[in-house]
């Protein structure tokens, strides 16, 4: 770039919509511009930053390494000029806002519930669009802004976000309310080990998880019978099932039909977290927004440990 007294920030606009659509037309309209006006404002970004930024393709425009460079900063730059001309004074109450977050599924259940409750209450104005996590393309949805806020755990988060912890969650037995076992409310080591299990594996494929791998450092072993890819489809099953399976002790509260037994080993349990990108960080609505989630879900202990995974 020659020089910045020569930058009109429309361009850095018209960039950041090109970079985002990659495509003209639809750069257009999302500006709400015509398609030779944004083709102008490309010719004189093409100047101001001595680089071609978008090279023809047939499904669009390609951007090039220069335009890439270019796509995390100037999403930074315009949060700030949005900041700076947003008032100093934020009211939920006639607040209106869209804030797009990401949440698995036991995270629907155990944070965003509770959490949607809360904000109706106070913002009836603030829409929240729920959608699950992709880890694989997390990353780039926080660059673009199709995501705001995820609900993740440590060592699932890039490091380059913003994240505060939300609780700590720890496992319970589940099993159907009738089931032989249900009555005593806890059971032996070698009563669990003779029940058929199921588990929860995101990939549906597995039949190995850290209660296996808790039981072999005993000289023990369990049968898993059923791997189900949803923690809230696997409280189902248990409903219509005699299995039984360890599941995170927050879905169990209100869960209809099941009761809770204490595992008769140590199983190592994980924290959730919340991140969001630099993007969003300084945002007085979304800080507020924020500041309910850690109001509502927090459990104002410290700590890390290991993430959720097959049990």
């Amino acid at each position: 770039m020659s020089d910045i007294r020569t930058l009109d920030f429309n361009l850095l606009k018209a960039l950041d919509a090109l970079l985002d659509e990659r495509n003209v037309t639809r750069a257009a309209a999302r500006l709400g511009l015509t398609q030779p006006a944004v083709s102008g404002m490309l010719t004189r970004l093409r100047e101001n930053f001595a680089d071609p930024l978008f090279i023809r393709s047939q499904r669009g425009i390609v951007p090039t390494p220069r335009a890439l460079e270019l796509a995390g900063p100037v999403k930074q730059v315009l949060a700030e000029i949005e900041a700076l001309l947003q008032p100093s004074l934020f009211d939920p109450a006639n607040a209106r806002l869209t804030v797009t977050l990401a949440a698995t599924d036991y995270a629907m259940k155990a944070a965003v519930v509770p959490f949607l409750a809360a904000l109706r209450q106070r913002a009836p104005g603030i829409r929240v669009a729920v959608r699950p996590v992709e880890s694989d393309r997390l990353p780039a949805q926080f660059e673009k802004g199709d995501v705001d806020l995820a609900l993740l755990t440590p060592d699932t988060t890039p490091d380059w976000l913003h994240s505060r912890r939300l609780f700590d969650e720890d496992y319970v037995c589940a099993m159907r309310r009738g089931h032989p076992d249900a009555v005593a409310g806890r059971l032996t080591l070698d009563r669990f080990c003779a029940l058929d299990h199921a588990l929860m594996s995101h990939s549906g494929a597995v039949f190995h998880g850290a209660t296996d791998e808790a039981l072999a450092r005993l000289g023990r072993s369990r049968r898993v019978v059923a791997s189900i890819p949803s923690f809230l489809i696997l409280l189902d099953v248990l409903r219509a099932s005699d299995l039984v399976a360890v599941v995170p002790r927050r879905l169990m509260a209100g869960a209809e039909g099941l009761e809770p037994a204490d595992p008769p080993l140590a199983i190592r349990g994980f924290t959730k977290i919340a991140a969001w990108h630099d993007r969003t960080h300084r945002d007085i609505g979304h800080r507020w927004f924020r500041s309910l989630l850690f109001e509502v879900c927090g459990d104002g202990e410290n700590g890390l440990s290991a993430a959720p995974a097959s049990h």
